[in-house]
């Protein structure tokens, strides 16, 4: 069995530590934390947008480190979980891997394509796997379309939308930083980014329309065309002014032969579902099930694939560290089209 060490004892971090509590091909043996209360295992005070707060945890069975550097020594570990602020993810993936450990980077991989790129030549350079907690290709409805997509079950997909929503995000002062977290592309658009690029490939233009805060991307929406004539990804993603509805997603995808469609809406009072459906050429529809399980299962998922690209030598095309990277690219162009206006080469 895999064994693992989470830097960075926040609100993801606490994520993956429940995750680990339910994987079957990874083990939690360690953690770094400069805070002596979390190596005592009291993580009450954390709080996130989703999932349970912190609690009190057990630390038996776990080392506590005060350094990330301390823990990086533990030859027994196999893979650093970094859960830190984007900014810190390129210098801890890069001493991981010079460390010989392997690594699981939340998203964003990093805050550039540069970002990326310094890490994928680390990993080269080590003869070590890093791989991208991007999360959302295991969630329930986009699972399903994953899944379909890769099995050829509704023909290849050739169109979509794609929407991902959040009210003013307040929580995070600097939210629109290009240089800690990035702003609405880097940090929420990301997950289609990388969801289109996993379905469609990589886009060759994209032309962004949106409004600005601070000369960052706040709302746009995207066009994104595609080498094969007539395959084109529309999205909308951003920051909404309003309260009432703290976070929205859904897609549309035209598969060759089928059409698969989902909304959600999580409100201050509760959530409006529009189900996954998938809409058949002879006008009948399917109304698929959804396995069982909570967010942090598709954590779990993700975390045990992980432990095993590192045991088979293959990595999981939906933690690949290349299409986090080219995701990053994406959102890149896009906020280039935005300032300019005019359509962006992504290749």
């Amino acid at each position: 069995m895999l064994k693992a060490a989470i830097v960075g004892v926040g609100f993801m971090g606490w994520i993956h530590y429940l995750a680990y509590q339910r994987c079957q091909a990874a083990k939690l043996v360690a953690f770094a934390s400069r805070d002596p209360k979390k190596r005592l295992g009291d993580w009450r005070g954390i709080r996130g947008n989703f999932g349970p707060p912190g609690e009190q945890i057990d630390v038996a069975g776990m080392t506590a480190y005060d350094s990330f550097e301390s823990m990086l020594t533990d030859d027994s570990i196999d893979l650093i979980d970094i859960c830190l602020p984007p900014n810190l993810h390129v210098e801890a993936a890069c001493q991981a891997l010079q460390a010989g450990k392997h690594v699981l980077c939340e998203k964003p991989l990093g805050l550039t394509t540069q970002d990326c790129d310094t890490i994928l030549a680390a990993a080269e350079k080590a003869d070590r796997r890093v791989m991208v907690a991007q999360v959302l290709p295991y969630m329930g409805e986009f699972q399903f379309a994953y899944q379909a997509a890769t099995r050829d079950e509704f023909g290849r997909p050739l169109r979509g939308y794609f929407k991902r929503i959040i009210s003013p995000p307040d929580w995070i002062p600097d939210f629109y930083d290009p240089s800690t977290v990035g702003g609405p592309l880097i940090d929420l658009h990301v997950h289609d980014a990388h969801f289109i690029r996993l379905l469609f490939g990589m886009p060759k233009r994209v032309l962004a329309v949106a409004t600005m805060r601070d000369g960052i991307v706040k709302f746009c929406h995207t066009v994104m065309e595609f080498g094969e004539p007539g395959v084109i990804v529309g999205t909308s993603s951003g920051v909404s002014d309003q309260t009432a509805r703290p976070f929205c997603h859904g897609f549309e995808i035209q598969f060759q032969d089928a059409v698969a469609q989902f909304e959600l809406s999580a409100l201050t009072d509760g959530a409006d579902v529009m189900p996954l459906r998938v809409l058949k050429q002879d006008g009948s529809s399917l109304k698929p099930t959804m396995p069982e399980g909570d967010e942090i299962s598709a954590f779990a998922a993700e975390i045990d694939d992980a432990a095993r690209s590192v045991a088979g030598g293959i990595v999981e095309s939906r933690l690949h560290a290349g299409i986090a990277r080219d995701a990053i690219h994406i959102c890149q162009c896009l906020q280039r089209s935005a300032e300019s206006g005019q359509w962006v080469d992504c290749r």
